[in-house]
C-alpha cells in the first residue's frame, strides 16, 4: 500500500495471491444471493452458513474440502458467502438457483483545522442539537483506528444508543471501545499480517483514524501539524457516535472483507456508512462489493457516502457511481501550504509543500540531480546540499534523506494544487518555475538556497482537486456524477501516535494529527454533515438527505482554473451544510423507484427478485435508456446521440419539508441553442410533506462531442432556492 502522505496515488492493483488447489488455480470469489430469504434481524445467519457449506460441497469433493474454502458467510444484511475457487467451481456456482453473480474478490485502493470554517459550518452551529446528535452512529469501513486520540474521548458522553447491536473486538492491543467509539472490528481473508501492522482494529496505517475523525471526531483545540495549519480540529458531526470496520491494511483491501464489513455494519444499526475506497475500472452493480453493500444499506434507511476516486482531471473516471449513493468529488480550501525557496540571487520562489522543518544555516549549496535516482552518479554529491529533482516520485524525499542531502526542490506540474508530506526539508514547484532555479544555479560557480518553513496563506477557492476523478458516469451515462464536492485537499485530522508522518524509515516525526489530500477526505465530509443532517430529521430516508445536500450545494465557478470540467468536476457543487439542514423540498427515492431503474437497466426478474427479496417484477418495463430519466434524481443529466437532435423529458416529483402553505416558480438557466421546458411551471403547496410532480422537457440539435453543457433548474419561493443542475453531453458510443 502506498504511503498515506498521497491517498490520491494509486495503490497496488495486484489481486489475491493464486493458490493451488485440487489441480487447478484457485481464487477468492464472492458469491452474490441478494436479500436475505427472511427479515430475521441477523437470526438466520446461522442457517445462511449451513446453505453456503451445502453449496460448496456439491462442487468440492468433500464436506472438509468445502467448509475450508468458505471465508466469509454473508448473513445478517443480505445473502451470500466467499470462497476460494477454481474456474469451474465458479461456473457451477454461477449457474445454480438463488445465485446473483459471482465475481472475483478485487483488490480495491484507499482513495480538519479549517475545512469546515470553510464551507461555512462552524462550531457553534456543530453544538446545537447535541441530544439528538449523541444518537447517530457513523460506520466507517477503513484501516482501522487509533482509539487513545483525543477524537474518539468519551467524556460527556452518554450511555451507548440502546439501537447499537454492534461488538468490539478487543485483543492484547486493543483492550475496549468506549462511549465515543462504539464497536470496531477487523476482517481479513489472507492471514499473513504485513510487518507494522495489527490483528486488531487499531490503526497501522493512519488513513482510517484520519477519515473517522473527520467525519464525527470531537472538537480539538489547538490542532496542528508541528505548528503548521494550526486551529479547532472537529468532525461533520462532533457529537456522534463512531464504529469502525478495519477492513484494509498495508498490503491492500479485499472485496470479500469488505462485504462481510458491509453485512455488519448495516445489522449492527449504523446510521450513516463512510466508504473512502474504490477500483479503478468500472463494473455492474451486483458486481461491485461497495454497490451491492450500499444498496443493501439503503434498503435499510443507512446513507452511504462514497470518494469519486483519484484517476482526475481524466474524463469518465469516477467510481462508486451507483445512484443510491453519494458520490463525493475533492476541491480545495481558501488556504494553500506554502513553502517558500529562498535563492543566493535574492529570488523567492513560492514553492507548495508540507515542510515541517526550520533549516539550521541560512544557506545551503544546491545543486541539480536530475532524476535524482538513488543510483545516480550525482547521489554521492547530495551530501549536505538542496537538490532540484525533475522527475516526481514518492521516494525522492527518502532518496535525498539516505544521501544525506539538506533538502529537496521537486520541480514538477504534477503537484500544483497539493501539498505532501515530506522526510526532508522539500518544496515543489513548477517547470516555469524550474527554469529560473536551473538558469541561477548556472549562472554562479557557489549557488545557495534555503527552504523555509510552510506558512498557510489565502487561496482562491472552491477549486476542484486536479487528482479527483471526473465524470460521466461510465455506467449509466444517465445519471450524472459526481452527485457533489467537499474539501478534500490538505486535509487535517487525527493520526496515530506510532505512525511518522511520512511513514518512511528514518522518520521519527510522530504527531497527533497529519496532512492528507484525496477523495478519501471529502467523503468523510459529506458523511458527517449527512449525520448532522441526520440528527435533525430522524424519519428522512437516505435519498432524501443526498437530495438536500446536492439541491442547496453551493454553485462552483466553472471559469476558475481547475473548474472547466463543471458538472462532471464537481457534480451538484460544493457541499453546504448549514443550507442542507432545511432545504425546501426535496427529490424522495424509494426502493420501488431502483427497481424500475434497474428494470430499464436489463436486469431480469429472478434478479431482481433475489437481490429486493420481494415480487418485484420487470413486466411491461422495456429495457431502455429511459430509466436513468425516470428516477427521481436531484440532478438532469441528459446523454445525447452524436448527431441526432436533443429530446428528452424527466418527470420529478418533489416533497415539501420547508413551509406548509408555499408556492414555488421554476426558474431555468439554459445553455445557447437548448430550450428547458418546465410543465407546470408553478408548485403550490398546502401542507408539508405533500407530494408534487412536474415534467422537465430538454429540446435542441445536434451538439459537439465531447463538449459539456451546462444549465439548472431552480424552484424558488421567496425563502428556498432548490437547484438541481442540468448537464447535457454527447457520450462516445
Amino acid at each position: 500500500m502506498a504511503s498515506p502522505r498521497i491517498s490520491y496515488l494509486i495503490f497496488s492493483m495486484l489481486c489475491i495471491l493464486v493458490l493451488l488447489s485440487a489441480g487447478e488455480d484457485t481464487k477468492l470469489y464472492v458469491v452474490y444471493m441478494g436479500n436475505l430469504p427472511s427479515q430475521a434481524n441477523g437470526d438466520s445467519h446461522t442457517a445462511a452458513v449451513s446453505i453456503h457449506h451445502d453449496m460448496l460441497e456439491s462442487v468440492h469433493s468433500s464436506r472438509e474440502a468445502a467448509q475450508e474454502s468458505l471465508k466469509y458467510s454473508y448473513g445478517k444484511s443480505f445473502g451470500g458467502f466467499a470462497a476460494m475457487l477454481s474456474p469451474s467451481q465458479v461456473q457451477q456456482l454461477s449457474n445454480m438457483a438463488g445465485v446473483v453473480s459471482v465475481f472475483q474478490s478485487k483488490q480495491l485502493q484507499l482513495l480538519t483545522t479549517r475545512s469546515w470554517d470553510f464551507i461555512g459550518f462552524p462550531a457553534s452551529a456543530q453544538n446545537t442539537n447535541l441530544a439528538y446528535q449523541s444518537d447517530i452512529i457513523i460506520g466507517v469501513i477503513d484501516t482501522g483506528i487509533w482509539p487513545e486520540s483525543e477524537s474518539y474521548n468519551e467524556v460527556g458522553f452518554g450511555p451507548v444508543p440502546s439501537k447499537w447491536r454492534g461488538e468490539c473486538h478487543t485483543t492484547s492491543d486493543f483492550p475496549t471501545c468506549n462511549k465515543k467509539l462504539v464497536g470496531a472490528k477487523f476482517y481479513r481473508t489472507n492471514g499473513t499480517i504485513p510487518s507494522g501492522e495489527f490483528l486488531s482494529p487499531r490503526d497501522g496505517h493512519g488513513h482510517g483514524t484520519h477519515t473517522s475523525s473527520t467525519a464525527a471526531g470531537n472538537h480539538i483545540n489547538n490542532a496542528s501539524v508541528y505548528g503548521i495549519g494550526q486551529g479547532s480540529a472537529r468532525g461533520g458531526v462532533p457529537g456522534a457516535r463512531l464504529a469502525m470496520y478495519k477492513v484494509c491494511w498495508l498490503d491492500g483491501c479485499t472485496e470479500a472483507d469488505i462485504l462481510a464489513a458491509f453485512d455488519d455494519a448495516i445489522y449492527d444499526g449504523v446510521d450513516v456508512i463512510s466508504v473512502s475506497l474504490g477500483f479503478y475500472r468500472s463494473f455492474n452493480y451486483f458486481e461491485d462489493s461497495i454497490a451491492i453493500g450500499s444498496f443493501h444499506a439503503i434498503k435499510r434507511g443507512i446513507f452511504v457516502s462514497n470518494g469519486a476516486g483519484n484517476s482526475g482531471p481524466t474524463m469518465a473516471t469516477v467510481i462508486n457511481y451507483s445512484p443510491w449513493s453519494l458520490t463525493v468529488a475533492a476541491s480545495t480550501i481558501d488556504r494553500k501550504m506554502e513553502s517558500k525557496l529562498l535563492l543566493g540571487n535574492n529570488i523567492s520562489i513560492k514553492g507548495i509543500a508540507v515542510n515541517t522543518y526550520t533549516m539550521e544555516q541560512p544557506w545551503y549549496p544546491i545543486i541539480y540531480g536530475r532524476s535524482c535516482d538513488l543510483n545516480s552518479s550525482n547521489h554521492i554529491q547530495m551530501e549536505g546540499r538542496i537538490v532540484l529533482c525533475d522527475d516526481f516520485n514518492d521516494f525522492l524525499d527518502y532518496t535525498i534523506y539516505l544521501g544525506r542531502g539538506a533538502g529537496l526542490i521537486i520541480m514538477s506540474d504534477e503537484l500544483s494544487d497539493m501539498a505532501l508530506v515530506w522526510q526532508v526539508p522539500t518544496t515543489t514547484i513548477s517547470t516555469k518555475q524550474g527554469e529560473v532555479v536551473l538558469s541561477y544555479i548556472n549562472s554562479t560557480s557557489s549557488p545557495v538556497a534555503r527552504i523555509l518553513k510552510t506558512t498557510t496563506p489565502k487561496a482562491p477557492a472552491p477549486i476542484v482537486a486536479s487528482f479527483s476523478s471526473r465524470g460521466y458516469n461510465p455506467i449509466t451515462f444517465g445519471i450524472l456524477k459526481p452527485d457533489i464536492t467537499a474539501p478534500g485537499v490538505d486535509i487535517i485530522a487525527s493520526w496515530p501516535r506510532n505512525t511518522s508522518l511520512t511513514k518512511n524509515i528514518g522518520d521519527t516525526r510522530l504527531s497527533n494529527f497529519n496532512i492528507i489530500s484525496g477523495t478519501s477526505m471529502s467523503c468523510p465530509h459529506s458523511a458527517g454533515v449527512a449525520g448532522f443532517i441526520k440528527s435533525y430529521h430522524s424519519n428522512w430516508s437516505p435519498s432524501a438527505i443526498k437530495s438536500a445536500l446536492m439541491t442547496t450545494a453551493l454553485v462552483m465557478d466553472p471559469t476558475l482554473f481547475g473548474n472547466g470540467d463543471a458538472e462532471f468536476g464537481y457534480g451538484a457543487g460544493q457541499i453546504n451544510p448549514m443550507k442542507a439542514i432545511d432545504p425546501g423540498l426535496v427529490y424522495d427515492i424509494g426502493v420501488d423507484d431502483y427497481v424500475n431503474f434497474l428494470c430499464k437497466e436489463g436486469y431480469n426478474d429472478t434478479t431482481l427478485r433475489l437481490v429486493t427479496g420481494d415480487f418485484s417484477s420487470c413486466d411491461f418495463k422495456e429495457s431502455s435508456k429511459n430509466g436513468a430519466r425516470e428516477l427521481n434524481y436531484p440532478s438532469i443529466m441528459v446523454d445525447a446521440i452524436p448527431g441526432e437532435p436533443i429530446q428528452a423529458r424527466f418527470p420529478r416529483i418533489v416533497t415539501n419539508v420547508g413551509v406548509a402553505k408555499s408556492t414555488y416558480k421554476a426558474t431555468i438557466s439554459a445553455p445557447f441553442g437548448i430550450n428547458v421546458i418546465v410543465e407546470p411551471d408553478t408548485l403550490s403547496f398546502s401542507s408539508l410533506n405533500q407530494k408534487l410532480s412536474y415534467n422537465v422537457t430538454i429540446e435542441g440539435g445536434p451538439i459537439l462531442t465531447n463538449k459539456l453543457l451546462s444549465g439548472a433548474l431552480t424552484w424558488r419561493d421567496g425563502i428556498y432556492n432548490v437547484r438541481s443542475p442540468i448537464a447535457i453531453y454527447v457520450i462516445p458510443k
